[in-house]
Order: structure tokens, then C-alpha cells, then sequence
């Protein structure tokens, strides 16, 4: 019972891990996509969805 509860709480942590990659990723992208397209909306939106993909995949 004890060794289960340690996979759950290893499992639990890498996938926050993971997302916590994801958020990071997109707000940096975000930020950077602003700055590089002097405020666009879709330089923004771009830059944070291709931020997101990159943390992600770096939080795997």
C-alpha cells in the first residue's frame, strides 16, 4: 500500500511537472511573441501556443 502510494504521488508530480513546463513555456512565448509583433493579437496567441508546445515537450 505504501510503495502504490508513492507511484501515485511520483506519477502525480511529474504530470504537474509537465504542465507547470507547459505554462511557463506559453507565458514566456506569449510575452515574446508581443514584444517581436509590437502587440499583435495573433503574434501573441502564436507565441504562446508555440511556447506551450515547447514546455511541454522540455516538462516530458
Amino acid at each position: 500500500m505504501k510503495r502504490m502510494l508513492q507511484v501515485l504521488l511520483c506519477s502525480l508530480s511529474l504530470l504537474t511537472l509537465a504542465a507547470c513546463g507547459t505554462v511557463l513555456g506559453a507565458t514566456a512565448g506569449g510575452v515574446a511573441g508581443h514584444e517581436l509583433s509590437h502587440g499583435s493579437t495573433a503574434g501573441t496567441i502564436g507565441g504562446a501556443a508555440a511556447g506551450g508546445l515547447i514546455g511541454h515537450a522540455i516538462g516530458d
